[in-house]
């Protein structure tokens, strides 16, 4: 019984990875949307080619973050086992 305990929490902790790994989707949407609008923006106003592109950065920047984020969290569940 208890081998059955160890392989069903390895088990739920290698599917909780995976989910956490889901939070990956996000942020490459949003970054792919970020450079979209900042590629459109800086098209129509190219004087302005320095700030927006400092601006887009940043943003993409803290996007990141969540993505790292999850990939910490599903380290930590596939090599720390409870």
């Amino acid at each position: 019984m208890a081998e059955f305990n160890e392989f069903f929490v390895q088990g739920m902790a290698l599917l909780g990875a995976g989910i956490a790994m889901i939070a990956g989707l996000g942020p490459g949407i949003g970054q792919g949307i970020a450079a979209s609008k900042g590629a459109e923006s800086v098209g129509r106003n190219p004087e302005a080619a320095g700030k927006i592109r400092s601006i887009m950065v940043l943003g993409i920047a803290m996007a990141e973050t969540t993505g790292i984020y999850a990939l910490i969290i599903a380290l930590l569940l596939i090599f720390l086992k409870g």
